[in-house]
């Protein structure tokens, strides 16, 4: 999805963004994400965003490690940022999102405010190659992704898109498999995390394997 703004480095993004907690939630740079959005709260944070000029929104995932409370969970430090770069009212009171990755963030500092939403001072600085499209992708065992993702397929009897997965840059196809993932919220932020595209690959064919290991043990006979 093009955007109307152009982020060329971390010096190119508020130092304080709202965020948004959504369990197994995983947005990657460049990556689009839709949301349905209905809490009054995030409501106003979509209207906040728009007022600012930034239209960004830090997209984080609740950690139960942390504490907190269910109206207020603990965080995960990492986060990706996105723009809003398409929005829908719904006639209803609900506004139709999709967000488009920027960065990713580390949190900082959770400040306190007068919003019903949540802000924080954050840093893109860690993650400076976020900015770089298509960045290693040289470096992806494309045949391996390939392999997972066609013995997923295969094992839940599901279809895809060979077409566009055979045309799809690096980037965007591991990327994107991340983002789609049925994985847990762990396994989520692992695949956020990941250092580099080609890490990121790497766990993601390494969970892969994992689940259709354990979906084939739980399928088999068990011994008496």
């Amino acid at each position: 999805m093009p955007m109307n703004a152009e982020y060329r480095g971390p010096i190119d993004l508020p130092g304080t963004i709202p965020v948004f907690p959504l369990p197994g939630a995983l947005l990657l740079p460049r990556g689009q994400m839709p949301l349905n959005i209905f809490e009054p709260r995030y409501l106003a944070m979509i209207d906040d965003a728009f007022r600012d000029g930034h239209r960004l929104i830090g997209m984080i995932q609740p950690d139960p490690t942390q504490g907190g409370t269910d109206d207020k969970p603990g965080l995960y430090k990492v986060g990706c940022a996105g723009r809003i770069t398409q929005l829908a009212e719904s006639g209803d009171g609900r506004y139709l999102v999709e967000l488009t990755g920027v960065a990713r963030f580390r949190i900082e500092e959770e400040l306190p405010v007068l919003t019903a939403y949540r802000q924080c001072r954050v840093t893109f600085a860690p993650f400076a190659d976020d900015f770089v499209a298509r960045k290693g992708e040289n470096d992806v065992d494309r045949k391996a992704v390939l392999r997972a993702l066609t013995a997923f397929m295969t094992a839940n009897d599901l279809k895809a898109d060979w077409e566009g997965i055979e045309s799809a840059p690096n980037e965007a196809l591991v990327n994107a498999l991340s983002m789609m993932s049925p994985y847990g919220p762990a396994e989520k932020q692992a695949l956020l995390e990941a250092p580099d595209l080609k890490t990121r690959a790497e766990i993601l064919v390494a969970i892969t394997e994992i689940e259709l290991a354990k979906n084939a043990s739980e399928g088999e006979p068990q011994l008496q």
